[in-house]
């Protein structure tokens, strides 16, 4: 690349917010961390997040998560725990056993989170739950709220009502793959309306639950019709918008629809006149659809349907967003008009979690907890949430009106400065495990994150998972330890991008330093960098930039992959050609390296955090060897003295890339 390209592409740079907030999720309070939940989200928020620190600015992003601590999950997970003397102790005790667990394993796999909050206990508690109130208040009084009477599963036996989990069965919703359906919801996110959970069955007793009615608080998600098809029409134009995850967002934005075995043609076209106004279309797997223009209409053909037994299906489409219910655990809701007692349902309330979480961070840092909305309600900044693609729903449709409908009575998609700007939604597809999908709730379970770390270094594992591209597909991880069919001669997939950190970016760093050492005083050589080494450094960083800034996060590992192996290739043929003697050749080997070295190290730090740290410590140079402000200064514009400045000295056989002890061949 010549030099006027390369200003060209300076010029072109992408422009990053001023300030940025991240999110990971949040995790149920009932279990420890299985590997999707490090694989599929963690590490790669991770990763950006630190990506971002080290582009704007530490103290400009905000990288936050928590524990979800409320809803049936929890109490199914809990009530079994107890049945089993598994654990001794209240509700609240084991949310917070289980947070302690999951806190571990998010340290233990370097997740640079500035909190890790909790929405029942401990200091976002208390944040939390007046955010919950007064986003509920906000939005009933700008008249975006129903109240809505709908029949719910209660069990007799124990003379409750059941919710969420407490309720098992078949998913209703034409094609889904799900395991498993439960009382709105499926294990993949399809929401439905109770009574059309295919096979019913109460948890707690194992018997068929009766429908009893109660009245709840609702988004009416309908009405934002309009402008959620504004939303992602831009969300669609965004670089690097996850294609899969506009499309998944469409088919919510589809109308009602009703689908149909196309063996009951003749009995539907006899209803043809009772049945509110509608069209007919076809369907998939021998099926036919009844598209309409309302909801009300749909619900009315269900009706008439049911009455005359013929077995149908609902598609999807916008349906009022349930935001409370009754469970005893859960997150009180403010009373209003003649609905008292309630609870938030956890969907809702876990979606502007972050945002309690971010003015707890806040007023940890002794500022002030309001603060959230410069972060949350400024155009200078932007919220980038890291999320599994059986989300999507929450986190789009339902998401995006709450936050649209925070505005006030008459909402606009774009915003105005001042009011919730909305999110950039970087969705994953699935993490297979051995070609299957884990679920807890599946056939397959999931292995827990920290068994994996008996095998590898965190380096190695999450340079591993950045590389494998869920961006694109659902991918399949093989840890060869865990894959029974693996043959004794395999090479272990996961080792991939860990032989890249362990062999050979260890040995070029290792090359540089023991060099120095021996030949030049324990001192990097001062020198003109070579222009062709500047203008691939250069081609590289401008590349690793672009592709991190289109959250396409295998690319940008494989465009550090591709320049580290050129690192050995060049010190190779280079070292070899200076010879035994310290001289002109093998000094400019040396600034080259090493220049080579530091570029490889500010790139790969985001990702492999651990050895790039002490990439830094044995250069000793400040934390400023991180500021993508400087990132193409040379690296002697660190050093106060070029000419005195000592490399910490590097003791025989250390490692900057460490093998885990497994991989280690004792003799």
């Amino acid at each position: 690349m010549n030099g006027e390209a390369n200003k060209t592409s300076i010029d072109s740079r992408p422009v990053f917010p001023k300030r940025a907030v991240i999110t990971g999720g949040m995790p149920y309070g009932n279990k420890d961390l299985h590997f999707g939940h490090i694989g599929g989200i963690f590490v790669h928020a991770d990763i950006f997040a630190r990506f971002l620190r080290d582009r704007i600015g530490k103290d400009n992003v905000i990288f936050v998560s928590g524990t979800d601590c409320y809803g049936s999950p929890i109490v199914e997970y809990f009530r079994k725990a107890k049945d089993s003397g598994e654990f001794d102790g209240d509700i609240t005790e084991f949310v917070r056993f289980n947070h302690e667990r999951q806190k571990e394993v998010l340290d233990s796999y370097h997740i640079s989170l500035n909190l890790f909050g909790t929405s029942s206990f401990g200091p976002s508690s208390e944040i939390h739950g007046e955010m919950c109130s007064g986003f509920l208040r906000e939005l009933y009084e700008n008249g975006h709220l129903v109240k809505l009477t709908t029949p719910q599963f209660y069990d007799p036996e124990r003379e409750v009502f059941l919710n969420g989990r407490q309720v098992t069965g078949r998913c209703p919703i034409p094609g889904c793959s799900s395991e498993k359906g439960y009382a709105d919801e499926c294990d993949l996110g399809h929401q439905y309306m109770p009574q059309d959970l295919i096979a019913p069955k109460s948890t707690l007793t194992g018997e068929k639950p009766e429908m009893r009615d109660v009245s709840n608080w609702y988004l009416k998600l309908p009405a934002f019709q309009k402008l959620l098809e504004k939303w992602v029409a831009k969300a669609e134009n965004i670089p690097g918008s996850r294609l899969f995850m506009v499309k998944s967002i469409k088919e919510f934005l589809d109308k009602p629809t009703i689908h149909i075995k196309q063996d009951l043609l003749e009995q539907v076209t006899e209803l043809k006149d009772k049945l509110p106004a509608h069209t007919r279309e076809e369907g998939m797997s021998k099926s036919f659809k009844l598209v309409f223009e309302t909801l009300e209409q749909r619900e009315e053909a269900c009706r008439i349907l049911a009455e005359n037994s013929i077995f149908y299906r609902n598609g999807k489409t916008l349906t009022p967003f349930r935001l409370t219910g009754n469970i005893e655990w859960g997150l009180p809701a403010p009373d209003m008009e003649d609905l008292k007692g309630l609870t938030f349902w956890v969907w809702p309330e876990s979606l502007w979690a972050p945002i309690s979480f971010t003015a707890t961070y806040l007023e940890q840092q002794g500022k002030n907890r309001n603060g959230w909305k410069d972060w949350w309600c400024s155009g200078d900044s932007q919220v980038y949430q890291i999320l599994g693609e059986d989300n999507v729903y929450f986190y789009g449709p339902a998401e995006m009106a709450m936050f649209m409908g925070s505005q006030g009575k008459d909402p606009v998609a774009n915003p105005p400065e001042g009011r919730l700007q909305l999110p950039e939604l970087i969705v994953n597809n699935h993490l297979l495990f051995l070609r299957k999908k884990a679920s807890s709730s599946g056939e397959v379970k999931p292995p827990m994150a920290r068994e994996f770390l008996e095998f590898y270094t965190s380096d190695q594992l999450r340079a591993h998972f950045i590389s494998l591209g869920l961006a694109i597909r659902s991918i399949d991880f093989k840890p060869k330890p865990f894959n029974p069919a693996a043959d004794e001669r395999d090479a272990d997939p996961v080792l991939k991008e860990g032989n890249l950190l362990c062999n050979v970016f260890n040995r070029a760093v290792r090359s540089c330093f023991y060099t120095a050492q021996k030949y030049a005083d324990g001192k990097i050589p001062v020198g003109t960098v070579s222009k062709e080494i500047i203008d691939e450094a250069k081609k590289v960083i401008l590349e690793f930039e672009s592709t991190m800034y289109r959250h396409e996060f295998h690319l940008a590992m494989t465009v550090a992959d591709n320049y580290i192996r050129g690192i050995n290739k060049f010190w190779d043929k280079n070292i070899k050609a200076a010879g035994k003697e310290y001289n002109e050749a093998m000094k400019q080997t040396l600034v080259d390296t090493f220049h080579m070295v530091r570029v490889a190290a500010v790139l790969m730090h985001p990702i492999a955090p651990t050895g790039t740290e002490m990439i830094r410590e044995y250069l000793n140079l400040g934390e400023e060897f991180w500021d993508w402000d400087r990132i193409f200064d040379p690296l002697y514009s660190f050093m106060e003295n070029p000419e005195q400045h000592e490399l910490k000295f590097l003791e025989p056989r250390v490692d900057f890339f460490e093998k885990h002890p497994s991989q280690v061949s004792y003799k």
